[in-house]
């Protein structure tokens, strides 16, 4: 019997440092904590997802590059964690070199969408969702994020430009949709290190609120110091410090998805 194909979102935003790495790793680990099955797909090639899961440098001989390349399935790069019910694939700094590498093939677009399609074709596929995790610019490994996925989910973090950058995302989902994925969507927003003493933070949620509406998660992901210092620890801040307001906040965005993949299954 074949599994259900997972649900594949890609975590997208061509500004650093607002979140996107530290978004995937806690709400696949809060996924998983309620009872989802999710592979995180690693690729940026600074591999901090991979970091930040406790995957250490010399175990990744087999890499989102080597799929990307065409040498092996997605399936023998995947990798356990520590967390029950998650998986990564993680990444190396070859993926940087991907770009001129595959520039003059004919599928160069499609080559995760190719990969994470014949994993979901294997009889015992486990995976009820796949999260990509994107490098912060809008270059060919996002693109690829992007034709594979079905839905986008933008961290934004609450500072002055925000929205600056997120309109820039909102053009190339744009495109994408038009030439390579016509079923992409934008998911919803996060807004991410939110600190509740700043009145530019609250200024931010208002006019982003404003502008995306609906799409706009009700979660907020405040900032937090035990977020902060889990990677350095190889753990998700759900594993070192479940009872913080990070791992809360994280917690109640996963349920905040799985409504709306409810919703949207439903209609």
């Amino acid at each position: 019997m074949i599994a259900a194909a997972p649900r594949i979102l890609a975590l997208a935003n061509q500004k650093g440092g607002v979140g996107k790495t530290t978004t995937a790793i806690n709400l696949g680990t809060a996924l998983a904590a309620i009872g989802e099955r999710v592979l995180i797909v690693d690729l940026d090639p600074q591999g901090n997802a991979s970091t930040g899961l406790g995957i250490d440098r010399k175990s990744r001989l087999r890499s989102t590059y080597d799929v990307l390349v065409g040498a092996m399935p997605l399936r023998d790069a995947v990798l356990e964690t520590a967390v029950p019910r998650l998986w990564i694939a993680p990444s190396t700094m070859d993926l940087s070199g991907l770009e001129l590498e595959i520039a003059q093939e004919r599928d160069r677009a499609f080559r995760l969408r190719n990969a994470l399609a014949a994993l979901a074709r294997e009889p015992e596929q486990p995976f009820t969702y796949a999260l990509v995790d994107c490098p912060p610019s809008l270059n060919l490994l996002t693109i690829n994020a992007m034709t594979a996925s079905h839905a986008i989910l933008v961290p934004l973090q609450c500072e002055f430009f925000a929205l600056e950058g997120l309109s820039q995302l909102l053009k190339t989902v744009e495109q994408v949709r038009t030439t390579l994925n016509p079923g992409l969507t934008i998911h919803g927003i996060v807004l991410t290190m939110y600190d509740a003493r700043n009145n530019l933070s609250g200024q931010v949620v208002a006019d982003v609120r404003q502008f995306m509406g609906e799409k706009v998660y009700q979660t907020i992901i405040p900032r937090n110091v035990r977020v902060s210092e889990a990677p350095s620890y190889g753990k998700p801040v759900l594993l070192y410090d479940l009872k913080c307001v990070g791992s809360q906040a994280y917690l109640r965005l996963a349920s905040e998805i799985i409504q709306r993949e409810k919703i949207l299954r439903a209609a």
